[in-house]
């Protein structure tokens, strides 16, 4: 059966392509309109350039081959931030702030879960070259922004800050290994598990770790960490961000999450994460990564979201079955000029004008809930009753 696609691989039908080609154009023009330029990196790249500042996570997924012409090896993006970030320190090198968006496939190995695609559709955007909260404020806005204009609003934004973890790790002197194990047992709140390897640890720091997968919550849960953590400098100017951002985004439905350390090795700043009613997991994703550029020969303040399109367009299109308007079937105007007029009009205004051919008698395509019928000399649009609504 050569006609079968590869596991966790679709086809877009229809349908589908549609309401993602939808989404695609409203969020980009939402992007637009918010002073973010639209950037088109390729599917290809050398990949130490793809792997540059990431972590392990995406050196996994990432499909690798050789270059043919060069010998070197290949890699297809798994992520697209990277790429825009070397835009931003190499290509454009601009000196002040550089708003980017994007809207491309990727390609992972392994699928993010058991239901999700291993190609999902990235739509993101970037800021570079501004280091304070005002940035963040102004990308967590924007991706909240992003939700509600594709009729997914965000039920809850989870804000954290892998300074938190970082500071206790540094004060401890923790190594790579038990960091990592840290790392795994924090981000699934196993607080038994956790008690084991933070059991060698010296107060305050132990209590301080074991206490991280609790601190979650609403806006009472910045001021039990402020009492339930030590007063180290990063601890302390990272409960400040995140207490400005509450207080700077009264409109969104913030919470907090201390433990949320997905994207450790990247991110260096505030992590967020919006979620929805119908979807287990987070519908879009950001953080700041500042220094990412440092390896294009430019280090950047840089703070940005993603989402996958798929995921979003069936999230949207749960909420809207039914509500789009059908197309208008026409006959053929081959041979009439006043129909061919007529078509033409509807068709500028936006309207799906379905135009069939000799001897063909209904659409197989678009669903019709229209024609168009001549009525005294004019050509005018009527609903189609009955069964058939010229749809095959």
């Amino acid at each position: 059966m050569n006609w079968l696609l590869p596991e966790h691989i679709a086809d877009a039908l229809p349908s589908e392509a549609a309401q993602i080609e939808r989404l695609r154009r409203t969020l980009l023009d939402l992007f637009r309109v918010h002073g973010y330029e639209l950037v088109m990196p390729p599917l290809l790249e050398h990949l130490d350039s793809l792997l540059t500042g990431s972590g392990h996570d995406l050196r996994l997924r990432t499909f690798k081959l050789v270059d043919q012409l060069s010998g070197r090896t290949l890699g297809v993006r798994a992520d697209i931030t990277p790429q825009v970030a070397r835009i931003d320190a190499h290509l454009l090198n601009r000196q002040g702030v550089t708003r980017l968006c994007y809207c491309a496939s990727v390609l992972h190995t392994l699928p993010a879960s058991l239901t999700a695609s291993r190609e999902p559709i990235q739509l993101g955007a970037e800021l570079y070259g501004h280091a304070g909260v005002a940035a963040d404020r102004e990308v967590i806005r924007l991706m909240a922004a992003a939700l509600d204009a594709a009729g997914v609003p965000a039920a809850r934004i989870d804000l954290g800050h892998v300074g938190v973890f970082r500071s206790l790790a540094a004060a401890a002197g923790i190594d790579a290994e038990l960091e990592g194990t840290l790392l795994q047992l924090l981000q699934a709140k196993d607080v038994p598990s956790l008690r084991e390897p933070c059991g060698q640890l010296d107060e305050p720091l132990r209590s301080a770790l074991l206490a991280l997968p609790d601190l979650y919550g609403g806006v009472e849960t910045l001021a039990a960490a402020a009492r339930a953590l030590p007063a180290l400098p990063e601890i302390t100017a990272a409960l400040d961000t995140l207490r400005q951002l509450q207080e700077s985004l009264p409109d969104l439905p913030l919470s907090f999450d201390l433990a949320d350390l997905r994207g450790y090795h990247y991110h260096n700043g505030v992590v967020f994460a919006a979620y929805c009613p119908d979807f287990s997991s987070a519908i879009a994703r950001g953080g700041r990564y500042d220094g990412v550029g440092r390896a294009f020969g430019r280090a950047r303040p840089a703070t940005g979201f993603s989402m996958d399109l798929r995921e979003l367009a069936r999230l949207a299109a749960n909420g809207t079955q039914g509500t789009q308007p059908g197309a208008i079937l026409a006959p053929d105007a081959a041979d009439t000029a006043a129909l061919a007029a007529a078509i033409a009009a509807l068709r500028a205004q936006g309207e799906v004008v379905v135009e069939l051919l000799p001897a063909e008698m209904s659409s197989e395509g678009p669903r019709c809930d229209r024609q168009l019928v001549e009525r005294d000399g004019q050509w005018l649009v009527e609903a189609i009753t009955g069964m058939d609504h010229g749809n095959g």
